[in-house]
């Protein structure tokens, strides 16, 4: 079964990509991940301040710049991953480092 993996943090204290880059849990996150044959996809986001919302109202297109929700923890980044039952997706979330500092929340795809 496929599941999304949203990673969450505040970004105000995310590291930079050169910091993940060489933070020996995101290696061994990713090798365990490699390991199963799991990965299906997945990339970091940009940070919300370059976020634009897309809603429709009575038909008319409304556009603002930033997040939907004013909150401290954002959407940083996606995982894409296959796994054989929600269990061993939230055994697999558990491990991604960013469970430690924000949240990891597993969603099954529709398929």
């Amino acid at each position: 079964m496929k599941y999304v993996f949203l990673i969450c943090d505040d970004e105000t204290v995310s590291p930079s990509m050169e910091e993940i880059a060489a933070d020996p849990a995101f290696h061994a996150y990713d090798a365990e991940v490699q390991r199963r044959g799991a990965s299906l996809g997945g990339a970091r986001l940009r940070p919300v301040a370059n976020a634009t919302t897309v809603r429709v109202r009575d038909d008319e297109t409304l556009v603002s710049d930033g997040p939907f929700a004013e909150t401290k923890d954002f959407i940083g980044g996606i995982d894409i991953v296959e796994c054989a039952d929600l269990d061993e997706a939230i055994a697999l979330a558990a491990r991604h480092p960013y469970a430690r500092r924000g949240c990891v929340e597993v969603r099954p795809v529709w398929e």
